[in-house]
């Protein structure tokens, strides 16, 4: 790593060690609904078309965000909503209205297929400030086989057309690159350029849900390198927007694939009401470090008052990151790469780059010294 880099991330420890102390909430993600009509390879929600936990009342999470108003400025809070899937929800609009009249903007994560253009227009009617919308393939046969759903690469592909069409809609494609949609990379971004596509998002999956027992959804070392350096080269191209998703520390990438150094903002600046009220932080979370639950305790004062595990990442020094010379950019890398009940490393993301992530022991040194002295 260079040495201009290095300082820049010394730098930004302070910047990440003040914003844990501050902890000001600025997205808040709203699991909005567990039914889905895809049945996704890598699901960490284990999302099915009709779920056996039913929908939140609208009323509920809307009390939320009516609690929260005096302690936050609603304009600087993104409200978003994951499922599941969303657009199931038939009161998608009245919700957005009655978020966007208390001055939150908002939008929604979605595999596209419900987007039609009267949907998304009345969606716009209500206040919808952003979309995020997965495409996970060139190809209709990568991206189904990931999604479960036949006919769902077309519905993706004509959502995202309709998104890019809509002036001043904040949006972005979201890729999962997995062992089938790595080599489609390339020709990917060329339909996504043609498509008028700016931003775009690239991830890989985490040990966890579904995902954990596929294993075309691990990409070997070879593979995970080959998509750094693609979207190395494709930011420096300045066609299209592309960056890594905000997990893990990657080393000598840092600032290279995404705008900014790795920051786990779960607890920090990111929190989630899921669909059982549970008051958690980033969805990738999903059951995991729960805090609170809005049916017994009061969102804000859950966020003022927990959250600690997130906020001080000390205890993640253990294990493989106990000796590791990265730790102090790291902190024991996402919070949701953790297993909650033992504390372990899921998934390092300098392993998955083939680099040792591990200072070497100065005794094992000295002593290896030693041994070879004897034979020489």
């Amino acid at each position: 790593m260079n040495l201009s880099k290095k300082n820049l991330l010394d730098l930004y420890i302070h910047h990440r060690r003040i914003q844990s102390q501050l902890h000001e909430l600025t997205y808040l993600f709203w699991e909005c609904t567990l039914r889905c009509n895809f049945t996704c390879i890598h699901c960490g929600s284990d999302c099915r078309h009709e779920s056996i936990v039913s929908d939140m009342p609208k009323e509920d999470f809307l009390k939320v965000l009516s609690d929260l108003r005096p302690h936050v400025n609603p304009n600087k809070t993104m409200i978003v909503l994951t499922g599941g899937e969303p657009l199931m929800r038939s009161d998608l609009e009245e919700c957005g209205e009655a978020m966007y009249n208390m001055g939150y903007p908002w939008g929604f994560v979605t595999n596209g297929w419900g987007l039609t253009q009267h949907r998304l227009n009345s969606l716009l009617d209500t206040g919808l400030r952003s979309v995020t919308i997965s495409l996970d393939g060139y190809s209709e046969e990568t991206h189904e086989w990931f999604r479960g759903k036949k006919g769902s690469w077309l519905k993706a592909l004509n959502a995202i057309s309709r998104v890019t069409a809509t002036p001043g809609l904040i949006y972005d494609v979201v890729t999962c690159v997995n062992k089938r949609s790595i080599t489609e990379l390339n020709r990917l971004k060329e339909l996504l350029i043609t498509l008028d596509v700016t931003h775009w998002r690239l991830f890989t999956v985490f040990p966890k849900g579904r995902a954990k027992d596929e294993p075309l959804l691990k990409l070997s070392v070879d593979e995970f390198v080959e998509m750094m350096d693609f979207i190395s080269e494709t930011r420096k191209e300045g066609k299209i927007n592309v960056s890594y998703g905000c997990e893990g520390y990657l080393g000598d990438y840092e600032m290279e694939v995404r705008d900014a150094p790795f920051f786990c903002q779960a607890g920090i600046h990111i929190g989630s009401v899921l669909a059982n009220g549970d008051i958690s932080a980033c969805p990738s979370l999903r059951g995991d470090y729960v805090q609170g639950n809005i049916y017994k305790d009061n969102f804000h004062d859950v966020w003022n008052t927990r959250f600690q595990v997130m906020r001080n990442r000390s205890w993640t020094k253990t294990g493989k990151c106990a000796n590791c010379k990265n730790y102090k950019y790291c902190q024991g890398n996402g919070l949701h790469l953790r297993d909650e009940k033992t504390g372990e490393l899921l998934q390092c993301h300098l392993e998955m780059m083939g680099k040792s992530a591990i200072e070497p022991n100065p005794k094992s040194i000295r002593k290896l010294a030693d041994v070879l002295r004897f034979f020489t």
